[in-house]
């Protein structure tokens, strides 16, 4: 079996890769039947020195390879038929942007193996960058405080050379008294939870967290009980809430009264109720100041963000009352900092971690004839068709 890990064409660059040299020679010694090549490239993080010197063929020419690994979509142009590609495709919530795409790749015979596809039996993912969004996003939330303050000055988290470096960063800075709020239980609400806890960061039960005054800033990590109720009072668990989310309210405005720094690391799903609406943003009792929002639905659950900003300009201000973009240094804007692609701010250690989840899940699954099924789960097209448990992608498909 021939892997190729492919060039990134994507416009903005990604500098990240599945696999970094050193994963990459441990891929190699566990499965020595294995090839691995890689394809050339000016932008990767690890530039093609380090994969020769580890061993590795670096080259302007893959196609001989069997299953070409990235990140971000392939263009259309570059796509070889006829073979096994895995790479973020952005197409089974039938993204219009991307119909194009999974056209072509059924029209060129090519196996389309989505990260995002990758799931064990019980349907959970097991490879993302969702702990790197959440790193950064907390990271970007503190710098963005002290901009609309003028309180600190962080530098942007890009140029740093990794987590450690960010924490190092917020080391040097003196938090006020704040309440700091993060929602979620997954990989990116985590990953946010580690840089508080860096910080040495309190952290308080949602009892205190409401009625209690502190003389030291302080956080509170909620799941989606905490901040969504029954319409019939009745408490049940989050399983209820994640199959019945109709039958929900949100609860969430006690938790904005008395919240200066908000984090959102949820994973929001269709038919829950909004964290909080534009209409709530306008009650005398909202009083978040700044928003991460890691999450970064756009015009949905979290009502402050607008858009989503880049890494060139991540910051922008919400005016509750006329709704729009404001200037985020006015005293009337909600600071909101929501980049839809934080990762790549960390791409040395995203992509390190990001290898160890696809060496450990995925490439042995071409070696054990997929015995944990994988590669079945993760299938999205075969043969020019779509796979059955894709089916419902064939209207997008067809432009229907």
């Amino acid at each position: 079996m021939k892997f190729a890990i492919i060039k990134e064409r994507k416009n903005p660059p990604d500098r990240r890769v599945v696999f970094s040299p050193s994963k990459l020679a441990e891929a190699k010694k566990q499965f020595p039947e294995a090839t691995f090549k890689v394809e050339a490239s000016d932008i990767r993080v690890f530039p093609d020195n380090q994969y020769k010197a580890a061993g590795f063929e670096v080259t302007n020419n893959v196609s001989d390879g069997d299953v070409m690994i990235g990140v971000k979509e392939v263009p259309i142009d570059a796509l070889i038929p006829n073979k096994k590609y895995f790479f973020f495709s952005h197409t089974i919530k039938k993204q219009p942007y991307n119909r194009k795409l999974l056209k072509a790749i059924l029209e060129k015979n090519i196996e389309l193996y989505d990260h995002e596809t990758i799931v064990n039996e019980k349907g959970f993912r097991l490879i993302g960058f969702g702990r790197y969004a959440g790193i950064v996003g907390a990271y970007n939330g503190f710098r963005a405080w002290g901009l609309k303050y003028n309180s600190w000055s962080l530098p942007k988290a890009g140029p740093l050379p990794n987590q450690a470096a960010l924490i190092s960063e917020l080391h040097k800075i003196k938090l006020p008294n704040i309440k700091i709020l993060l929602t979620g239980s997954g990989k990116v609400a985590n990953g946010s939870q580690e840089m508080l806890d860096a910080m040495h960061i309190k952290s308080v039960s949602v009892p205190d967290y409401l009625s209690k005054t502190f003389s030291e800033p302080v956080y509170c990590k909620i799941d989606v009980l905490d901040y969504n109720k029954r319409k019939d009072g009745k408490v049940k668990d989050n399983f209820d809430f994640f199959n019945n989310p109709k039958d929900y309210d949100s609860n969430f405005m006690r938790f904005a009264k008395v919240t200066d720094y908000f984090i959102a690391g949820h994973f929001y799903g269709d038919g829950a109720p909004y964290l909080y609406t534009r209409a709530d943003v306008k009650s005398p009792d909202f009083n978040i100041k700044v928003v991460a929002d890691v999450s970064c639905d756009v015009d949905g659950p979290v009502a402050t963000t607008l858009k989503a900003s880049t890494i060139a300009d991540p910051i922008y201000g919400y005016d509750p009352q006329t709704e729009k973009e404001i200037d985020y240094k006015n005293d009337n804007a909600i600071t909101v900092m929501a980049v839809d692609n934080l990762p790549c701010e960390l791409p040395k250690d995203a992509s390190e971690g990001f290898g160890d989840m696809f060496l450990k899940h995925v490439i042995p699954a071409f070696f054990n004839n997929d015995a944990d099924g994988i590669l079945h789960r993760a299938l999205i097209t075969k043969n020019g068709k779509l796979t059955e448990k894709f089916s419902y992608l064939q209207d997008y498909v067809d432009g229907i």
